[in-house]
């Protein structure tokens, strides 16, 4: 038989803040055909989650990096031949790997990509789609299994467990029990995402390496919030879709008060303290893989329109897993919104090379004294932790005040006095 050309599979080329990544889940195995612009395999760095696609229609030849690996910059993945076409299938199929049926009420779903989108476009429940993936991940194929009727062998004990099904290549250690007998205290270890890790030593960094002090205040957001009211229609209709929330009001609040403020707006790099002339604003926000900040570039020039569509595309990309590498890096100044979980109050942690994070949190009803009278007012506290190496603690104060004042009395950001 004829042979197609090789065509060699190699890892995307990562930035130099993003050093190697690891090989998350293969979707083809060796022998299987492949089409062009197919999803075959998913990178897993300690920012985002890379998807790489077959390049031509053929054949996936070799695997040369198996999941769990960890890769480089263009590192050879695998090797496809162009034009082939996968071997029959014997008369006597073999027997596929049973998915297992989990519950995963109380875990995070993981799925890849092509899987949520899949999932969403035919309003599936995640929890009842059977996992075949690397550390229970639900892939593209157990989605379109899931749809066409597929049934997969599940054993009546796994389908009442709790624990995520075992990854094939540990199927020699020794499996922990799915259906655990009463009073019975089970528990199973799973390595750490690269996103988790990372998070758990930016965190672990700014606590040994900064000076990190908290300053609270709170805030009236009746005046904003009737803004929001009065307008909110005609926003969304002038601006085609993009609707007037709470965030674009903060972050022209910070991008003022940085101006006022540029050492909330610098960085520490070694024995040198870095003055930025923009206002990069990093917004965090919930992924399924864990918490990401990715930035609003030169918000200082954006409308509120243009912040409130910025910070609508990120939450669309992280969610579906989209968000670029490029996306995430950089930023002179952090907002976290834990007032969508809930959060009353907290005390949000440094991004270092960055001096300052601003923390909302839950807008909340209470009994306030004004001008000798009790009225009940729409309150939010805010936080402003910041690295007291670079920010004196009166600056500080005066940062967040700042922010009050101009949140208190929107029409000030307007005119920016």
């Amino acid at each position: 038989m004829a042979n197609g050309p090789m065509i060699e599979i190699k890892a995307p080329a990562l930035p130099e803040s993003v050093p190697d990544g690891r090989i998350a889940t293969w979707y083809k195995k060796a022998g299987q055909a492949v089409a062009r612009d197919e999803l075959i395999v998913d990178i897993e760095t300690d920012k985002v989650l890379l998807e790489v696609v077959a390049p031509v229609d053929g054949v996936l030849q070799k695997i040369v990096k198996g999941e769990g690996e960890v890769i480089v910059s263009n590192e050879l993945l695998a090797v496809i031949e162009a034009g082939a076409s996968a071997a029959p299938a014997p008369a006597a199929k073999a027997a596929v790997p049973a998915a297992t049926m989990v519950d995963k009420s109380n875990l995070e779903v993981l799925m890849s990509p092509a899987a949520r989108k899949l999932i969403e476009e035919n309003k599936l429940d995640p929890n009842s789609v059977p996992s075949t993936g690397k550390d229970g991940r639900i892939t593209k194929e157990d989605v379109v299994n899931f749809i066409g009727g597929a049934k997969p062998a599940v054993s009546t004990a796994a389908s009442t467990s709790s624990i995520p099904s075992v990854p094939a290549k540990a199927a020699a250690d020794p499996v922990p029990p799915v259906a655990a007998p009463q009073g019975a205290r089970p528990e199973q270890r799973v390595p750490m995402t690269r996103l988790r890790a990372k998070v758990a030593e930016r965190l672990l960094e700014a606590s040994q390496s900064t000076a990190m002090l908290t300053t609270f205040n709170e805030v009236n957001m009746q005046e904003v919030m009737n803004l929001r009211t009065r307008y909110k229609d005609m926003f969304e209709k002038k601006h085609n879709g993009v609707r007037l929330g709470f965030m674009s009001f903060f972050v022209r609040a910070a991008v003022e008060a940085l101006k006022r403020f540029p050492a909330v707006n610098a960085s520490i790099d070694g024995n040198d303290i870095i003055y930025h002339g923009y206002q990069d604003i990093g917004v965090a926000v919930s992924s399924p893989r864990g918490l990401v900040v990715p930035v609003v570039r030169d918000a200082d020039s954006l409308s509120f329109a243009g912040i409130e569509k910025a910070i609508s595309d990120y939450g669309v990309k992280a969610r579906d897993g989209k968000l670029g590498i490029n996306e995430m890096t950089g930023g002179t100044f952090t907002i976290s919104n834990g007032g969508v979980f809930g959060s009353l109050l907290s005390t949000p942690i440094l991004n270092p090379p960055q001096t300052a994070i601003l923390g909302m949190h839950k807008i909340q009803e209470r009994p306030m004294a004004v001008n000798g009278e009790v009225k009940i007012l729409p309150m939010m506290y805010l936080a402003l932790s910041y690295d007291h190496r670079m920010i004196d603690g009166k600056e500080a104060v005066q940062f967040l005040v700042t922010i009050k004042e101009l949140l208190e009395d929107p029409a000030r950001i307007f005119l920016e006095v």
